[in-house]
């Protein structure tokens, strides 16, 4: 069985993008392949009713109903009747921070608000200042006078209408022209520019069609997850929840605990957390763990040369002209953030800043000053939020870093620190712990990744470019962590929101390896096609190479936003035509240069080889390791995507199926380019944890002995508190480059654990001979290998 009755943790998760290109009728067909492929759990995206046409379902504009254009609450338990009969359990995507507004129409909520102010049943579902004015909803062009000229109403006169935007006329405020009706309004129409200093509600991020909620209310809370614990009331098949962004909220501890509360002891509760090295989750937290982004730190690391940091290092300073590091880009990113697209949150926290100062610690604090004390104090920050409390060590740093920076704020900050102390789930805590999530987010992850580009196979959501690579023992060192502290948590490789598909940083993890080859590949490449930025730059020729082959438009799509994110020669918020329409041309440039595409293509076969060994590889640590592991969807074979909406492209499962039936007819596939290698390494793993759960308990490192030793890492589990003895070992070729130019493992062995010799090894489905056996023949046919002694 795929769920342990006395327990919602399943083997194993494949995530599915529901939207109106795969619904549930789709998911239904799938099922059997799911069952076949060996996972143990379908990981849906949110289901819920979300804007017309979204590929991620966060966007939910009714919480009290499923998806109609996923197929409905008839399609919904259809799926769920497929998953049963399967006997496979569903996590679900739930999304408590906010919900879609972009079309105030179909969100009933924010229509009402719209119409009744303040006096609406849900004003208060909605985190909303409203002693700042009427709600100002940021929609009309930038020319905003002009913009509102073009006001209408419809037919009925019962709205006001700016192009597809639709908007409620309040009962008795008709009469006049739609421009002297607006001005009667609860709310007010204004430029999108102005959404990030003067926005008067919480939002998701600076995206500000994502309205915050208040679910620390219980009413909202109860609206909010209604419908989602009700199907988890009526089936079993409906295992657990995975919570969106707990960061955003008012106190994710407190929700948490409600939610644990809702759901019972047994669900599967996980967060969608991204974690610093090194930091853990709250202990008070109730949940079995996060998404993975950790794991996903952990594992590709490995696969990463030390040595080539320093030429790749220098490299990047050669070509931008500028010796920076990561920490003072990224700390400077989050500065400009702040101080731009998240300013109205800065504010509105600083606002609390001086009252809190004023009532409590008689400080009289000029306005701007409370800016500049909360500006630098979320820039501190070493983590994404502190959860005050607990997390009053990560505040004294981000306190520290902020004076060493503007030592005339001291004052002010250590009165900030002590009412943060003092009062830690109070206004101005609440209001500077849901904003240094979002400085974290917008201004490291979504800028100073996309400019400090020296090698960014380590520029992933919870990444650290600073680190180049894991060491095998530290990566032993966080397997065993896991597997004490929250066996159940989720791993990852890929996800719906990583800037590279796992097989993507595996090819580019080959650069370090040959940072010299690649260095001077590329210093001709972009002589011969260069960009309006040299950052840029050293971006675009990895994502390049990291994705081939690649078409100019999904490659001109990513530089798009890419850039834009960068914020250095042209924004989303100021766009720069000129520069634009220049990158939006250098993929058909370069592509459209037959010379050039020879020499890539030749490189790209160059790498290709070690690229599918370190695919292979984190597969099968990932699998095989601590944890419960998910598949992201399509990537059971080598699939090379980028950012979104890049890694939400169509599956084609129909090719997967073929291939896992060859699989199973006792083929045994190269590995190439088709990718069928890693579907049986895949199914190999996913099938052994459904089946023999018990092989997945207990890690220990496993030690090679011999000339190329550091060039395998392994690991032995399936030992539980009553059997000492393993019954499992998972092995992986590291460095693969390396170890082919020092003619393979040549006397290299692997120590198994005890003194048994009847190990069998799965993927290759052969006997292993002796305990110590020689990894040129245990790895002869593929880089990895699973062994397993017989039950």
């Amino acid at each position: 069985m795929a769920v342990d009755p006395t327990s919602s943790v399943p083997s194993s998760t494949y995530r599915l993008q529901f939207s109106k290109d795969l619904t549930f009728g789709d998911a239904v067909e799938l099922v059997g392949y799911l069952d076949a492929l060996g996972v143990g759990a379908l990981y849906a995206s949110p289901l819920l009713e979300s804007g017309s046409g979204s590929n991620h379902g966060y966007d939910v504009v009714d919480p009290a109903r499923v998806s109609a254009e996923r197929g409905g609450e008839e399609g919904r338990r259809a799926l769920t009747a497929a998953l049963r009969s399967h006997r496979l359990g569903m996590l679900i995507d739930i999304v408590p921070n906010h919900v879609g507004v972009e079309n105030a129409k179909v969100n009933p909520w924010w229509w009402d608000v719209l119409a009744n102010g303040r006096a609406s049943r849900y004003a208060r579902y909605f985190d909303i200042d409203w002693a700042a004015g009427p709600l100002l909803v940021p929609v009309l062009d930038a020319d905003e006078q002009q913009a509102l000229a073009e006001l209408t109403f419809s037919a009925e006169g019962t709205e006001l209408r700016y192009h597809e935007h639709v908007y409620p006329v309040a009962e008795g405020t008709g009469g006049g022209t739609p421009q002297e009706v607006h001005e009667r309004q609860h709310y007010r129409l204004v430029s999108w520019k102005r959404g990030a200093a003067e926005l008067t509600y919480r939002r998701f991020f600076d995206v500000s069609t994502l309205a915050a909620v208040r679910v620390e209310d219980p009413e909202v809370f109860e609206a909010t997850h209604r419908e989602v614990l009700r199907w988890v009331d009526e089936d079993d098949v409906v295992i657990g929840v995975r919570v969106d962004h707990p960061d955003g909220l008012s106190d994710p501890g407190a929700y948490l605990h409600r939610l644990r509360a809702a759901l019972g002891p047994r669900r599967w509760l996980l967060v969608e957390k991204i974690l610093g090295v090194g930091e853990e989750l709250p202990a008070s937290w109730p949940v079995d763990g996060t998404t993975g982004y950790d794991a996903l730190r952990q594992v590709g690391g490995v696969f990463i040369d030390p040595n080539g940091a320093g030429l790749l290092t220098q490299f990047a300073a050669e070509l931008t002209g500028v010796k920076e590091s990561a920490s003072a880009v990224g700390h400077r990113a989050r500065r400009e953030v702040a101080s731009t697209i998240l300013s109205s949150e800065v504010l509105r926290a600083a606002r609390e800043c001086v009252t809190v100062l004023e009532h409590c610690y008689a400080l009289t604090v000029p306005i701007d000053q409370a800016v500049s004390a909360v500006t630098e104090l979320l820039c501190g920050f070493p983590v994404y939020r502190s959860y005050l409390p607990e997390g009053r060590d990560a505040l004294d740093t981000a306190v520290t870093v902020a004076r060493a920076h503007r030592p005339d704020l001291a004052e002010i900050l250590a009165a900030t620190r002590a009412a943060l102390l003092a009062d830690p789930h109070g206004a101005l805590a609440t209001r500077l712990q849901q904003t240094s999530g979002m400085v974290m987010a917008k201004g490291v992850e979504d800028t100073a990744f996309y400019r400090w580009n020296r090698f960014v196979a380590l520029n992933e959501v919870g990444g650290d470019p600073t680190r180049f690579g894991v060491p095998p023992a530290e990566f032993h060192v966080t397997a065993l962590a896991r597997e004490a502290a929250r066996p159940a948590t989720m791993t990852t490789l890929s996800t719906h929101d990583t800037k590279r598909s796992e097989d993507v940083r595996a090819r580019l993890a080959v650069l370090s390896e040959v940072p010299g080859e690649w260095v001077d590949r590329m210093r001709r490449w972009a002589a011969r096609h260069p960009l309006p930025e040299r950052s840029l730059e050293l971006l675009a020729w990895q994502n390049l190479v990291g994705a081939w082959p690649i078409s100019a438009e999904r490659m001109a799509a990513y530089l798009t936003k890419a850039s834009k994110e960068a914020k250095l020669v042209t924004s989303h918020v100021e766009p720069v035509a000129e520069v634009d329409n220049a990158i939006a041309a250098w993929p058909g440039q370069v592509l459209g240069d037959a010379d050039l595409v020879a020499e890539i293509s030749a490189f790209v076969d160059r790498i290709a080889g070690p690229g599918w060994s370190n695919s292979l590889g984190q597969k099968i640590l990932q699998l095989a390791g601590p944890g419960v592991p998910d598949i992201y969807q399509g990537t059971e074979l080598f699939e090379y995507s980028l950012v979104d909406p890049d890694n939400r492209r169509p599956v084609d499962f129909a090719a997967r199926r073929t291939l896992l039936r060859r699989l199973d007819e006792g083929w045994l596939p190269p590995v190439d380019a088709e990718g069928a290698a890693k579907l049986l390494v895949t199914a190999s793993v996913a099938r052994l944890r459904r089946y023999r759960p018990e092989l997945f308990v207990g890690y220990r490192p496993v030690v090679a002995q011999g000339v190329a030793a550091h060039h395998a890492v392994a690991f032995a589990r399936g030992s539980g508190s009553s059997d000492r003895v393993s019954k499992l070992v998972a092995v992986a070729t590291r460095l693969p480059v390396g170890l082919a130019a020092r003619g393979g493992w040549g006397d290299t062995v692997l120590a198994l654990p005890g003194a048994a010799t009847d190990w069998h090894e799965i993927i290759t489905d052969t006997p292993v001979e002796g305990s110590t056996p020689q990894l040129s023949r245990l790895l002869a046919r593929y880089p990895v290998a699973l062994l397993v002694r017989p039950a």
